[in-house]
């Protein structure tokens, strides 16, 4: 009697998941359930060769509807290491509830001759039509979960509409009881103190160091700067309202601060361009942009204009910190744009002028030859000081912020700090530069 030969061993891993950890800590719980029935199933295919691997792949507490789990990416890089032959699971919508991500993992499972395998619904995907039955579920759950996600948002905005809190940033004034504001009366006073002083001094500034001075501490557990007032000024939930999508509706809670003094403050902001949100202050020849910084800060400045009478525009860079803080926080506040750029335009410029400076800079930095030979280099870099002044502004603010990584301004002075690498891709674009022009 001819004996049957033994059939292969085919590893075997179960992956189980449940959305929420409720449960997760009783004996016996989702996740067990559904082990123990992938396991048993596996049993019944032991005659197939199949054989249960030692390893767990279980994520408890997290959603289906991205790969972003733990014990997925562990068994996605086992497979890849060609430790699995089957996945075992109890439903699909355990593995994936989106129908793109199903098919980035089947790709995968393909790409490594892995079988994909539902206990309850009998799925294979190494067929044709189990491909196409696994792909049409997986639709129906993708519809469910989009369906409920409507839903939420639908209950979220009839909350709205009824004036109910439905969470997010919790501010000064309030507390949160039973899932409903209240008012904390000694925060509610630091409110309306803030919303009378705006109307005494019209000067978010002056507000923000006075209440330094008074170590008013907001909830963040920070001194409230000039971003925070700004946004309490602007917030509905004093009034008594609640936004949504930019709808107003009164709330349940009760206001802190009267709708007279609110009207009172939002005229004087309506009638101040300043604090409109509308206030440009990037332009497009800020050839120092991204780069500056102010050293006493250590926080980056940014471009801005103001109009004089007549129409004529001022530039500047404003520190980010004496913006946030308050002026007096910063001694060097803001420097005026022309000056501060055309100093490091000499200076890059400087070293354009004598080349071979430059070169023994980027050669000191980055430790290596530069390999194009040295009188293209010198020529090139020569020939880009004298067409300077022809190129866009925009064209001047990429070179510099190819060649400079940093510029630090302080009441002394600015200091230009070259980048690594700079001058070799500077190099590379005017070679290739000079090979268009040669071919044409």
């Amino acid at each position: 009697m001819t004996k049957k030969p033994a059939a292969q061993k085919v590893r075997c891993a179960v992956y189980t998941r449940k959305s929420t950890d409720e449960g997760l800590d009783m004996e016996f719980n989702s996740l067990d359930a559904q082990r123990e029935a992938c396991e048993a199933y596996i049993a019944s295919q032991r005659g197939e060769g199949w054989a249960l691997v030692a390893d767990h792949y279980d994520d408890g507490g997290f959603s289906g509807g991205n790969l972003e789990r733990p014990s997925l990416k562990r068994l996605m890089a086992d497979i890849a290491a060609g430790k699995i032959n089957v996945v075992v699971v109890y439903k699909i919508d355990r593995l994936t509830r989106s129908l793109m991500d199903f098919g980035k993992l089947v790709e995968v499972f393909e790409q490594h001759g892995v079988t994909f395998v539902s206990v309850t619904q009998s799925f294979n995907t190494t067929t044709s039509m189990g491909r196409l039955t696994l792909n049409i579920l997986l639709s129906f759950s993708q519809f469910e979960r989009e369906i409920s996600a409507e839903r939420i948002r639908d209950k979220f905005a009839a909350s709205r509409k009824k004036g109910m809190w439905m969470g997010g940033h919790l501010p000064i004034g309030y507390d949160v009881r039973e899932r409903k504001l209240v008012i904390n009366e000694a925060e509610a006073e630091t409110v309306r103190w803030l919303f009378r002083r705006f109307v005494e001094c019209r000067s978010v500034t002056q507000i923000v160091r006075e209440l330094a001075e008074k170590d008013v501490i907001g909830k963040h557990g920070r001194h409230l700067d000039k971003p925070s007032v700004y946004r309490l000024l602007k917030n509905q939930l004093f009034i008594g309202k609640v936004v949504h999508h930019d709808e107003a509706y009164e709330g349940e809670h009760e206001g802190i601060v009267e709708q007279a003094l609110w009207d009172q403050v939002h005229a004087i902001m309506a009638s101040n361009d300043h604090y409109q949100p509308g206030r440009i202050r990037v332009q497009t020849d800020a050839v120092l942009k991204g780069i500056i910084r102010c050293r006493h800060c250590d926080r980056i400045m940014r471009p801005t204009f103001t109009c004089k009478p007549g129409g004529r525009r001022y530039r500047y860079y404003n520190c980010h910190g004496a913006e946030k803080n308050g002026r007096e926080t910063c001694p060097l506040r803001s420097v005026p744009a022309g000056e501060i750029e055309a100093v490091v335009v000499g200076q890059v410029r400087g070293l354009l002028r004598t080349p071979e400076m430059m070169v023994r800079t980027f050669r000191a930095m980055d430790g290596e030859e530069i390999k194009t030979p040295e009188r293209k280099v010198m020529e090139s870099l020569r020939n880009l000081d004298s067409l300077w002044d022809e190129i866009f502004p925009v064209e001047q603010s990429r070179l510099l912020q190819l060649l400079v990584e940093r510029v630090d301004v302080s009441p002394q002075g600015a200091e230009v700090h070259l980048r690594v690498g700079g001058l070799k891709s500077l190099l590379t674009e005017l070679e290739q530069s000079d090979e268009g022009r040669n071919a044409a």
